[in-house]
């Protein structure tokens, strides 16, 4: 199949890739550019596991395909954390025990970034509704909500946007 040389910004960076049309998002974010973070689940946008910001908004990167991301501003996970500290969300994913296996928490993150994003003080209802097409079989969901609210009033109250923590994705 004839590859296409397409330009995008991640995480800051502008790249080249050459894809092919048949070539999803996902796997031009974990194969071609090596961010691993960024996990398939069902390969069917029902899990919300793959779930990157696109141009502001959360998708499902193994919906998208590759060419449809020309000149887009995508934004994984490992976009979150800034040389070796994790964003204050990520920390509170940790701290408020929403992260059991690790293997939702990805596209969960990205998902509660896009929404604080949009909507700086959400109400449980805000959150649970954002998160609904996140699927995680470990947590119960409620120490994912806490951690969403927590840092929503962390940022409300002035907190800095990052702390201090271990580097690399939650």
């Amino acid at each position: 199949m004839r590859k296409q040389l397409i330009t995008l910004t991640v995480n800051g960076d502008r790249c080249e890739v050459a894809v092919t049309p048949d070539m999803r998002l996902l796997d031009l974010i974990r194969d071609e550019l090596e961010l691993k973070g960024t996990k398939e689940g069902c390969g069917e946008g029902e899990c919300g596991a793959c779930t990157v910001i696109m141009n502001g908004l959360p998708v499902n990167a193994c919906l998208v395909l590759a060419p449809q991301a020309a000149e887009a501003d995508i934004v994984t996970i490992e976009g979150l954390t800034t040389n070796g500290t994790m964003s204050l969300l990520q920390r509170q994913f940790l701290d408020n025990g929403a992260v059991q296996c690790g293997f939702c928490s990805p596209g969960m993150i990205m998902t509660a970034k896009a929404l604080l994003d949009d909507n700086p003080a959400p109400s449980e209802d805000d959150v649970r509704d954002a998160l609904s097409g996140n699927l995680c079989r470990c947590t119960g969901y409620e120490k994912i909500v806490d951690a969403v609210l927590v840092t929503a009033a962390l940022v409300g109250q002035g907190s800095a946007e990052s702390v201090p923590g271990e580097g690399g994705a939650a």
